[in-house]
């Protein structure tokens, strides 16, 4: 990877066991089935997160949509009182059958970057116009069965076609080299961002299935930063001291609001299909409290009063992962059943046995710098036997030297890609 890249990723594992420039941000494009799942999407990853920043500390960064798009594998197969809890969770609205299709057209849609044209070397040294993506943004599901084990023709079907999971059967007592398997494929579509997502221990013979979304993004900036401009500077912590970190500074126009509270910016990524969105409290202290303000429904709000200005930001270089056990959080949700031996449900997905989530394991890693993002994130659900106007004449003033939230959102459909906080850059 270019170490000036930014680079969002996330991967999200679930396993079953036995027992533009500036502006206002695009509004979506998507067909109405396609939006009501990412809002549903969008709704439930706010949910989840305002869940996870009440107990961890520090800095936070996850994909509500790898996390939401391996659910939705796994509610596939889901039945009863347990497919309740997970659509009122998941924020389904959806008839099974549209909510599946839903999910393979936005799927379809993350996995077709726009293309531009460039200059590139061709026959005898002349110079040829070239059809080359302009990021780089990639999702990929898979399902690990054991090995002979009698799944249902449907749900083994309906997951290839709408979420372009292929099975493929691994011996499960043979915990080590089935894990080996699993990581090794997650590493391979996160361009090996996320390694070693499936702990130790986490597979044993009663493993039945592994459900698995990857999901990876790496863009340039549309404007991107002056290398030469980057200096340290301070960084102020929630707790009053301070920090030296790099500073990336530029003055351009972007998408801007601000309410007494906070301050917010729209930096696009190359072509424009995606946006990075910065929340900034004014207080340095102020991150806890923006927080519990951050729903789906302000978020909507906030979203619709971007305006173009000419703003000039500051903005620290960071790296960092997350890595979540979501067993407890999805349950606090609402889909307590699921993990239940007793009470789940998954008889759309086999009769042979009962079978229930053993595990939900999430990482999600993040680098930001001069040239753009990098981001990837994994999941793993284990199964058990989301005109410009005229310059002000003076800019806004956008100082990002404290604690904010930010996220990637995916500008035609709306989908909210990553979300995290940043406490502190080092």
């Amino acid at each position: 990877m270019d170490a000036r890249t930014i680079i969002p990723v996330g991967v999200c594992l679930l396993t079953l066991a036995l027992s533009c420039l500036a502006g206002t941000p695009t509004a979506s494009t998507a067909p109405p089935a396609v939006q009501a799942v990412v809002q549903g999407g969008n709704a439930f990853g706010l949910e989840l997160y305002a869940l996870l920043a009440g107990k961890e500390k520090g800095n936070l960064f996850l994909s509500p949509s790898s996390i939401h798009t391996a659910l939705a594998m796994t509610y596939a197969g889901a039945r009863g009182r347990t497919a309740g809890q997970m659509a009122a969770t998941l924020h389904f609205t959806l008839p099974a059958k549209e909510l599946n299709a839903a999910f393979g057209a936005l799927l379809k849609t993350f996995n077709a970057p726009r293309t531009v044209t460039v200059m590139a070397e061709g026959p005898g040294g002349r110079l040829v116009r070239k059809q080359v993506p302009a990021y780089q943004l990639s999702v990929a599901n898979a399902l690990w069965a054991a090995r002979a084990y009698p799944f249902r023709k449907e749900f083994v079907e309906t997951v290839k076609a709408d979420y372009g999971a292929k099975l493929a059967e691994l011996d499960f007592a043979q915990s080590a080299a089935a894990r080996k398997t699993i990581n090794d494929w997650v590493a391979q579509q996160t361009n090996d961002k996320i390694t070693d997502l499936i702990p130790p221990g986490a597979i044993t013979a009663l493993t039945r299935l592994v459900l698995t979304n990857a999901i990876y993004f790496k863009s340039n900036w549309a404007e991107k930063f002056e290398k030469s401009a980057t200096a340290d500077g301070d960084w102020h912590l929630a707790g009053g001291a301070k920090a030296t970190v790099p500073l990336m500074h530029q003055q351009d126009r972007f998408g801007y609001m601000e309410t007494d509270d906070f301050q917010a910016l729209r930096m696009p990524y190359k072509a424009g299909d995606l946006d990075m969105f910065i929340f900034l409290p004014r207080k340095a202290d102020g991150l806890a409290a923006f927080e519990k303000t951050l729903s789906s429904a302000n978020l909507d709000k906030w979203l619709g009063q971007f305006r173009p200005e000419e703003v000039k930001v500051t903005l620290p270089r960071f790296k960092f992962d997350s890595q979540f056990r979501l067993n407890d959080a999805l349950a606090a949700l609402g889909m307590a059943d699921a993990f239940n031996a007793d009470a789940a449900d998954f008889s759309g997905m086999t009769t042979t046995e009962k079978l229930c989530i053993s595990a939900v394991i999430h990482k999600a890693f993040v680098a930001v710098d001069e040239e753009g993002t990098e981001a990837a994130a994994a999941t793993a659900v284990m199964m058990l036997g989301a005109a410009m106007p005229v310059a002000p004449p003076r800019p806004k003033v956008f100082t990002a030297d404290h604690p904010f939230v930010f996220a990637i959102r995916h500008a035609g459909t709306g989908d909210v890609l990553f979300l995290g906080r940043l406490a502190d850059p080092r």
